[in-house]
């Protein structure tokens, strides 16, 4: 049986309403030389009957003898993966028909990069709407964020399954809903981590999704990643600055006071030095790191104002080095404030 360069894998559980589409989004490929393994684990709809259906040897069906949940349909779906690349995709994304080769051919020409993502599109209630994440990347700036947050969407990942195999599980179990941003940070230690800055999958965004149900999980997984990363740099505090970067990075939430606010603030420098004295990345590497992390704190430092916990004063005052404002235009900033004023001045009068 002649080897395929790269092997699609996919968990696929009750996704009848939406598989046929991302099936027919591989099927269209302008690369052909892939294989595709779906795991069913235990679909309870006609899923398992839909992929049986498929004409088209490239595509392997297992089916699981019981459900084990995602990680672990996912992990056996790798395990029987043959290619020497190994693509991610979630039963209900959809790639665009250039994804596979774009990807292949990157990566053929880059032997350093273990993990290649794409930039993508967010699908939503069937309106296409772009990504938050950065339009333009270099490996050093995707490696930075990793060190703050999750710049990659799963189903737009490609790895060489090599450096994969190296460890005893694909994704840890123990990792949930953030087994993927586990994974890249394993992956980082053994070559570059990268991403096409061309949109070449659309994924999608729905309240049934684990992202919207499965928050405080995700969340506890994260902290451990991130806990695990720094420890060597915040010693026994490591458990606590990354639940910071996990609520007012990963998670969007305002931050609550200015006490706060300067402790994140230090924490995300602290890791920014870290990072560049370790990765000596180029001038224009850093340029464009201090750039993005100074558009990521403006949109801090905008929310805990439109929130009304943190007065502009307090924004002002425990702004760190090379982030300033976060290039965010004054009035911008003022704007804010008044909303954030007027959401106070709302919360005093409900409760009088």
């Amino acid at each position: 049986m002649t080897t395929p360069a790269v092997s699609v894998i996919m968990a696929a559980y009750n996704g009848a309403s939406v598989i046929r589409e991302t099936i027919a989004t591989l099927m269209a490929q302008t690369f052909t030389d892939f294989e595709v393994v779906i795991v069913d684990d235990c679909s309870t709809d006609s899923t398992r009957e839909m992929l049986h259906s498929i004409i088209d040897p490239r595509f392997r069906i297992i089916e699981a003898s019981a459900n084990q949940g995602p990680v672990l349909a996912r992990n056996r779906a790798f395990e029987e993966a043959r290619g020497r690349y190994v693509a991610a995709l979630d039963q209900d994304d959809l790639c665009h028909p250039d994804r596979l080769g774009a990807q292949i051919a990157y990566l053929d020409a880059h032997a350093d990069t273990v993990l290649l993502a794409t930039a993508t599109r967010q699908l939503c209630n069937g309106a296409i709407r772009p990504s938050a994440l950065p339009a333009i990347t270099s490996p050093a700036l995707v490696e930075w964020m990793l060190w703050i947050c999750n710049p990659l969407v799963w189903s737009s990942v490609m790895l060489r399954r090599n450096a994969a195999q190296q460890f005893s599980a694909f994704t840890r179990p123990d990792r949930l809903y953030a087994e993927d941003f586990d994974l890249y940070h394993r992956l980082s230690h053994s070559g570059r981590i990268a991403r096409l800055d061309t949109q070449l999958v659309d994924y999608r965004s729905h309240v049934g999704g684990a992202s919207q149900r499965f928050i405080t999980a995700m969340e506890a997984s994260a902290t451990k990643v991130l806990a695990e990363r720094h420890a060597g740099i915040f010693g026994a505090v490591a458990g606590e600055r990354a639940t910071l970067l996990v609520h007012y990075v990963m998670g969007h939430r305002p931050v609550p006071d200015r006490e706060t606010l300067a402790l994140l603030a230090n924490t995300i420098m602290t890791l920014q030095n870290a990072f560049i004295a370790a990765d000596q990345p180029t001038e224009a590497d850093i340029r464009l790191i201090r750039w993005e992390t100074a558009q990521l704190w403006g949109r801090i430092g905008r929310r805990a104002l439109r929130s009304g916990a943190i007065s502009l004063a307090d924004t002002i005052a425990v702004r760190p080095d090379h982030l300033g404002l976060g290039y965010a235009r004054l009035d911008g900033l003022i704007s804010s404030r008044i909303v954030g004023g007027v959401r106070r001045a709302a919360q005093r009068a409900s409760r009088a």
